[in-house]
């Protein structure tokens, strides 16, 4: 593939200079509330908050030659590459100014997570995972009346399959790493973010654990 324009790691080299941030993952099935959580957490953690779908819409609003290829891939009806749109998502890292970034409804595919920790070069420090059945998110979408085409039973339960089928492996694959922060996300919002901001002092915990160990266990000269 040619390198994107705007290319935002062409000057990073082997090292971004976010590496050392703290990147947090939003997953979970569609009407499962992690956009209103992760607005808590962005206003009680002052973390910058990036949506991938978001900021493939904003490339295209931009009328920039890079947006313009995203919007012929999708008019083609393909899919916008991984490698696009995680160049997108480091450069609003980079941008950003920030050091915590919290990204909703990514990686939502196996490809997705392993072009990330390829391009971006980190690995995220846990990940929130909002789990709600699947009869209370078709009851929660029906009911918020956006007026969204894309709001109707039969839609709703093509998005639940879909999420079933390529996201939750990566759901089931940061668990087994210990990354996993999972949440009932059938509570009301009220409890749902106590649970969030428990499960986020933890991973921050075990975040800078890790950090400790690795700093204590480098290798040292032996003195006689």
């Amino acid at each position: 593939m040619e390198t994107p324009v705007d290319d935002p790691i062409k000057d990073e080299h082997e090292s971004p200079r976010w590496k050392n941030s703290t990147v947090v993952f939003v997953l979970g099935g569609p009407g499962s509330g992690k956009g209103t959580q992760c607005a808590n957490v962005v206003q009680h953690f002052r973390y910058t908050h990036f949506s991938a779908g978001d900021l493939l819409r904003a490339e295209i609003r931009s009328g920039s030659e890079f947006g313009a290829m995203i919007q012929s891939t999708i008019a083609e009806g393909r899919i916008v590459p991984s490698e696009i749109t995680v160049r997108l998502l480091c450069k609003a890292m980079k941008e950003s100014g920030n050091d915590k970034f919290l990204i909703d409804g990514f990686p939502r595919n196996e490809e997705n997570r392993i072009v990330f920790e390829n391009v971006a070069k980190i690995e995220p420090a846990f990940v929130l995972f909002f789990d709600c059945p699947e009869e209370e998110l078709e009851k929660r979408i029906m009911n918020r009346n956006q007026g969204r085409e894309d709001d109707n039973i039969e839609t709703i339960k093509k998005r639940f399959k879909v999420f079933v089928e390529s996201t939750l492996p990566i759901v089931s694959y940061y668990e087994s790493k210990g990354k996993l922060r999972k949440i009932n996300g059938a509570k009301s919002s009220e409890e749902v973010f106590e649970e969030v901001k428990d499960h986020h002092i933890l991973g921050i915990a075990e975040q800078h654990k890790t950090e400790t160990s690795i700093r204590v266990h480098l290798p040292c000269r032996i003195r006689n």
